[in-house]
């Protein structure tokens, strides 16, 4: 070996001593350096993404001024209320012919209804023929609706005509054959100091002389049905009409979304849905008790929309959305968080919220006493959604929607 191999051995093997310039614990160095800059960015980004929400948050005002009120725990799914698929049992009709019909009668085996689109239709058969439309074109969007009008309930009269309830424009009187139609009320008017801004349902004496209908608003029109669920104001009211003397008068006030409306066969009392309270009340139109009013049945498991007479004496109630117990209502959560509403309206539309609420249709049979002798289910809402009426006729069911595109029909003799 001469010196310059044993030079070059001697460095190989020269023993290292560690120090912080070590090349590890250089990159150890870089990389929290880097950590630092990635935490610096993501807090920048999450500052540009959260500064707005605070923005809306603490500057924009909610559209709505909700009450706080309280609800009772819902009565337990059982017995009466025993969830079951009865529902599913029923067959779609004019599926993605009609949009919307809220409400349902017949004269004789035709069926008519009024649609999404402000129409009166007649349903023969397989076919629909328009009646007439109540408002004006163009019809489909949100900002159309109020001239477009938007038919509610519909009920027939001792002469064979129909009185319709549009929501906008208000009650009219419609000849089914000419479709002629005369309006007997104006929607938007003042009476008693409040817009009629939502007329809902209507019922009619056997002579005809008087209607009694619902307005759930003076603040909210239908297009914003989902903020006057949310506000939860008693603003709604019930009126009387005189076909005779055209005197309108307010029978009852102060009532949280009065929805559906029948007349009791004394026409002494009216039943109404009070629906965000989720009960039925009972309001004395004439009578010894006139201008007082009662509970005829409180805490249902749903939130109830139009009442219909059952062939066995009884009414039915349908419900388009409900209150599971074991489960949780959304509805009933937030009805003593006003704070939640207002904020959830910040930041969410009426549709989006629409989403949050579970599809469940229930349709109830109650009789006097606010006794249940059956329901009909459709968990999720598979066959039949968003059901705001059950008019019964022949041994069926006909299931009216306040926004499904068909009519659902339910054989009893199946269920």
């Amino acid at each position: 070996m001469n010196e310059t191999e044993g030079l070059r051995f001697r460095r190989v093997h020269r023993p290292q001593v560690i120090t912080d310039e070590l090349p590890e614990n250089r990159y150890k160095g870089s990389g929290t350096y880097s950590g630092k800059v990635f935490q610096v960015t993501l807090l920048t980004l999450g500052g540009f993404v959260l500064l707005p929400l605070l923005v809306i948050v603490l500057i924009l005002e909610s559209p709505i001024h909700p009450e706080a009120f309280s609800l009772k725990e819902p009565p337990a799914m059982k017995g009466c209320w025993e969830p079951n698929l009865k529902l599913r049992e029923a067959e779609r009709l004019f599926e993605d012919q009609i949009l919307g019909p809220e409400s349902i009668v017949n004269i004789g085996d035709v069926l008519f209804a009024g649609t999404a689109d402000g129409k009166i239709v007649k349903l023969t058969g397989r076919r629909i023929h328009t009646v007439t439309r109540l408002g004006e074109p163009p019809c489909g969007s949100r900002d159309e609706e109020p001239s477009c009008g938007r038919p509610l309930g519909i009920r027939v009269g001792p002469n064979g005509t129909l009185f319709v309830a549009d929501a906008y424009l208000g009650l009219f009187e419609v000849n089914p054959t000419t479709g002629e139609a005369t309006r007997l009320v104006s929607g938007g008017q003042v009476v008693a100091g409040r817009k009629l801004s939502f007329i809902n349902d209507v019922a009619v004496t056997q002579d005809g002389k008087k209607l009694y209908f619902t307005d759930s608003s003076s603040r909210w029109q239908r297009r914003d049905y989902m903020h006057l669920i949310m506000e939860a104001t008693a603003d709604g009211r019930v009126l009387e009409y005189d076909t005779e003397s055209r005197e309108l008068t307010v029978v009852m006030d102060n009532l949280r979304f009065p929805n559906g409306i029948h007349l009791l066969p004394d026409e002494e009392s009216v039943l109404v849905a009070e629906t965000t309270m989720a009960r039925i009340r009972r309001v004395h139109v004439a009578g010894l008790n006139k201008g007082g009013m009662d509970t005829f049945m409180d805490n249902l498991p749903g939130f109830p929309d139009n009442i219909r007479p059952s062939s066995s004496g009884g009414y039915w109630v349908a419900m388009s959305a409900v209150r599971p117990n074991p489960g949780f209502s959304m509805l009933d959560f937030l009805s003593q968080r006003p704070w939640i509403k207002k904020l959830i309206f910040k930041l969410f539309s009426q549709e989006v919220m629409m989403k949050f609420v579970p599809r469940y249709s229930l349709v109830a049979e109650l009789h006097d006493g606010g006794i249940c002798t059956r329901s009909f289910h459709d968990p999720n809402g598979l066959v039949a959604a968003y059901i705001s009426e059950v008019h019964e006729y022949a041994g069926s069911l006909y299931l009216g929607s306040f926004r499904s595109p068909y009519i659902a029909k339910l054989d009893l003799s199946k269920v």
